[in-house]
C-alpha cells in the first residue's frame, strides 16, 4: 500500500513539474512576441517625462522627447550617486540647457521597483496625471507594471528604446538575448507576485 501511494504521490509530482514547465514555457514565449522591435512614434503629449537609466540609449531619447515638447519635465531615475547634471548633459550637449530648467534626477532608486517608489513621488510633486516611461524594449512590461501599481491613476505612455545587443528578431537563435529575456521575464513573473501580495500603493 505505501509503494502504491509512493508511486501515486510521485505521479503527482512529476505531472505538475510538467504542467508548470510547460507554462512557463509558453508564458516565455508570449513575453518574448511581447517586446517591441520598432521605434515607438508617440501620438500625444504628457505632463512628464520619466527615464529608467540601466542603457546608454535611454537618456538622450527622453532627452530629445522633453526638447521635442513632448512633456514638461523630465525625471532620470536610477542615476549613480556620483554622476552629475553636467556629466550627463555632456551626452546631448545641444540640449544642455534643459538641465536648468527641467530636469531632475533621482539618485535614491536602486532597481525597478525603487524606480517607481521615486516616480510617484515625482509624479505627485508636480501633479502630473500622464508620462511617458521611457526605457529599453526587453524592460518595458516590467517598468510599465510596477509604474502602474505605483501610479493607478496615471495615464502612462510607453516609449520603448531598442537595444542594438539585444536580438529581437528572432531572439531564439541569439543565446545571449535568450538568457536576457528569460532573466527579464522572471523578474517579470516575481514583480508581480510581489505586487499581488503588496495591495497598499499609498496612491
Amino acid at each position: 500500500m505505501l509503494a502504491g501511494l509512493a508511486r501515486w504521490i510521485g505521479f503527482l509530482t512529476m505531472t505538475a513539474a510538467t504542467v508548470g514547465t510547460l507554462v512557463l514555457a509558453v508564458g516565455f514565449v508570449v513575453f518574448s512576441l511581447g517586446i517591441p522591435n520598432e521605434e515607438t512614434q508617440l501620438s500625444r503629449e504628457a505632463d512628464g517625462i520619466v527615464v529608467l537609466t540601466g542603457a546608454a540609449a535611454r537618456i538622450p531619447d527622453a532627452i530629445e522627447l522633453l526638447a521635442s515638447q513632448r512633456g514638461k519635465r523630465l525625471l532620470i531615475t536610477g542615476v549613480h550617486r556620483d554622476i552629475s547634471k553636467r556629466e550627463i548633459a555632456r551626452l546631448t550637449p545641444l540640449y544642455s540647457k534643459y538641465f536648468t530648467c527641467c530636469i531632475d534626477l533621482d539618485k535614491s532608486a536602486l532597481n525597478t521597483f525603487g524606480n517607481a517608489l521615486e516616480t510617484k513621488r515625482w509624479t505627485h510633486q508636480h501633479n502630473f496625471a500622464s508620462l511617458i516611461v521611457v526605457t529599453s524594449s526587453w524592460h518595458m512590461p516590467r517598468a510599465m507594471a510596477e509604474l502602474a501599481h505605483q501610479l493607478p491613476e496615471v495615464k502612462l505612455i510607453a516609449y520603448p528604446v531598442i537595444s542594438e545587443k539585444v536580438k529581437t528578431e528572432p531572439w531564439w537563435q541569439y543565446a545571449d538575448t535568450a538568457r536576457l529575456l528569460f532573466a527579464e521575464y522572471l523578474k517579470y513573473l516575481f514583480a508581480h507576485m510581489r505586487m499581488r501580495l503588496d495591495t497598499d500603493t499609498g496612491a
